[in-house]
């Protein structure tokens, strides 16, 4: 679907007999048993900041993101819920502090020029023009609440 890496979305569609249903929309996946390759590249400090690093990313740890699916079957919700975090961020402040959590090196910046040809477009779209997600929705009608309402805290205790 061409669904940038930093900004991948799982869906995970939760059936309910005849009609509606709801669909989970998750941020960018981290934890225990999460196998996000960005992520696990971005922690060895192998992702660059590209540009300025204003494109926004929405996360969200594997536990909320399960917890969230659990509700949505028990109350039989409908509709579309975005499952992150409450502090969407731009790369150039979650991506540092990832290699930081991870005790990698600081990574590296790269000219929106110099990346495009080696990432792609979307890469660098996502990287310097990317939009956060509102969990208000999930939290309002399913009274989800995360466990890690901000990645600073995930990603020290994912990283410990």
């Amino acid at each position: 679907m061409g669904i940038p890496m930093i900004e991948k979305i799982a869906v995970t569609m939760i059936a309910q007999p005849v009609v509606g249903g709801a669909v989970l929309r998750h941020g960018t996946l981290y934890g225990p048993g999460s196998t996000d390759l960005f992520c696990r590249r971005a922690a060895q400090a192998t992702v660059p900041v590209i540009g300025g690093g204003t494109g926004y990313g929405s996360w969200v740890h594997v536990d909320d993101a399960a917890s969230a699916a659990v509700l949505a079957v028990e109350k039989r919700v409908r509709g579309i819920f975005n499952i992150v975090d409450d502090e969407p961020a731009p790369a150039s402040e979650w991506l540092p502090y990832l290699a930081e959590c991870a005790g990698a090196k600081r990574p590296m910046r790269v000219p929106t020029w110099l990346a495009r040809p080696m990432a792609g477009n979307v890469v660098v779209t996502a990287m310097t023009e990317g939009r956060g997600f509102s969990n208000a929705k999930a939290k309002r009608e399913l009274g989800w609440k995360p466990r890690y309402p901000s990645w600073r805290l995930g990603f020290k205790e994912a990283l410990a």
